[in-house]
């Protein structure tokens, strides 16, 4: 089957898809415990042409790393000013950027955040896991050691570029892409 523009996502998500998503440090009139951080970056297609009116989505556990989610058990103990998901909007360049907590470790998981990304031309959504470590070489993580290729790995890490300040590119094809995850 030859994939047509009905087969693809995109590219009509209207602006209250997104709007008010970009910041999860508040929530309920609360304001959420932990370091805040911003996680901004550039979702590419292949050769570095930006993707415009791309939607990314994160979710993530508090500072604590408990996840505002039923399925975790300490839900109930989740912090009341985090709202644990978002959702951003790439501009014309294929800038996003989000305002987030750094994530707690839970379980024997390396400090992360899921992330969800809806572009045109895709025929389904991707997802991948962002990481943060100071020392991404000495991370152990059952996610991140689905990755055996050691330069794919280190592109799963935010890149600390001041304090507070993080940034993680999304390659949707090519070379150096983006390990992505099936759902």
């Amino acid at each position: 089957m030859a994939v047509s523009p009905y087969c693809t996502i995109g590219p009509y998500f209207p602006a209250s898809f997104v709007d008010g998503c970009e910041d999860l440090t508040h929530h309920h009139g609360f304001v959420a415990q932990g370091t805040h951080i911003t996680l901004s970056g550039r979702i590419l297609q292949e050769g570095g042409v930006p993707t415009r009116n791309s939607i990314l989505e994160i979710w993530q556990p508090d500072a604590a790393g408990i996840f505002r989610h039923a399925l975790d058990p300490r839900c109930s103990q989740a912090d009341p000013g985090f709202a644990g998901w978002g959702r951003a909007r790439t501009d014309a360049e294929g800038w996003y950027k989000i305002r987030t907590v750094m994530p707690g470790s839970y379980e024997g998981r390396c400090p992360h955040a899921n992330l969800m990304i809806l572009a045109i031309g895709l025929t389904r959504r991707l997802v991948t896991t962002v990481f943060f470590a100071e020392q991404p070489d000495e991370v152990r993580d059952p996610v991140l050691d689905c990755v055996t290729v050691a330069a794919a790995r280190k592109r799963l890490f935010a890149k600390r570029e001041s304090p507070g300040e993080y940034r993680f590119d999304l390659i949707l094809r090519g070379e150096n892409e983006t390990p992505f995850f099936l759902d």
